[in-house]
């Protein structure tokens, strides 16, 4: 359909963690290629992005891959500055990295500090600064969309962990922010929250700590979910991000849309 055609986009967090399960970013890449979008797809791991934009399978897809770490400011900006060097403008910030128990993530009394500051930097204050730069782009455009992918454990009480949660609040307050200190520029900017989802950071990570099958983490989470007592997958967050990119979005900003099989709704959100 080309929903996105002639609109530069950059992807941070484009590539795929280990696992069977296809992410977010991953999917994510895909869908905006397929929908005709010039593309930078960040991660710091190149070797992964490259893969993301080959499984597009878009032939003439305009789209090129970035290695950087969303902890280091630099090159954050390098990777903001080489789409401009590029294409010329930047539409489309998509912010789709997110780490959990895998970088240490615990409840309150096994918490600690180099955990906490690891979680933060890479959840929300990579989405900050990588918002902070593309902001004068788009000012200047007087134009542009800002998503960053929080979840819906921003919301929800039931996880442990402090600060996945705290940093996946921060970001929706931290777009809400955005979207007003922009809107007179005509920049929009909105949250996606997932919820129980059958990716490689949810399922493939809890596999290798707990030792648990597949079969076994899955269908605990799916028990959870009201809609059809199935998780979402990376494609149900990709088509999300698609529609609040695109221009039949153009009067929604602000907003922190579950993508979550009406698990929200079911504690009264």
């Amino acid at each position: 359909m080309e929903r996105l055609k002639d609109k530069v986009a950059v992807i941070i967090g484009a590539g795929q963690g280990p696992g069977e399960a296809m992410g977010n970013g991953r999917a994510t890449v895909i869908r905006f290629l397929q929908e005709a979008a010039r593309l930078l797809a960040v991660d710091r791991d190149l070797r992964s992005a490259r893969e993301s934009i080959a499984m597009a399978g878009v032939t003439s897809a305009d789209a090129d891959a970035f290695e950087a770490e969303v902890t280091d400011s630099d090159s954050l900006r390098a990777a903001i500055s080489a789409a401009v060097s590029r294409w010329g403008r930047i539409d489309i910030l998509h912010y789709n990295v997110g780490v959990s128990i895998a970088a240490g993530d615990r409840p309150l009394a096994e918490l600690t500090e180099e955990a906490f500051d690891r979680v933060i930097a890479i959840n929300l204050r990579g989405a900050i600064m990588a918002a902070k730069f593309v902001e004068p782009i788009m000012r200047e455009q007087r134009s542009g969309v800002v998503i960053n992918v929080s979840s819906m454990s921003a919301i929800e009480t039931s996880t442990p962990l402090v600060s996945y949660r705290v940093s996946k609040a921060g970001m929706i307050a931290f777009t809400q922010q955005f979207a007003i200190r922009n809107a007179e520029y005509g920049i929009r900017a909105n949250a996606i929250l997932p919820g129980r989802m059958e990716t490689a950071m949810a399922v493939d990570t809890r596999m290798r700590m707990t030792g648990r099958t597949r079969e076994e983490i899955v269908a605990e989470r799916n028990a959870m979910v009201p809609l059809r007592r199935r998780g979402g997958t990376g494609w149900d967050v990709a088509n999300a991000a698609l529609f609040l990119a695109s221009d039949e979005a153009d009067f929604i900003t602000g907003v922190a849309l579950p993508v979550d099989g009406g698990t929200l709704a079911k504690i009264g959100w």
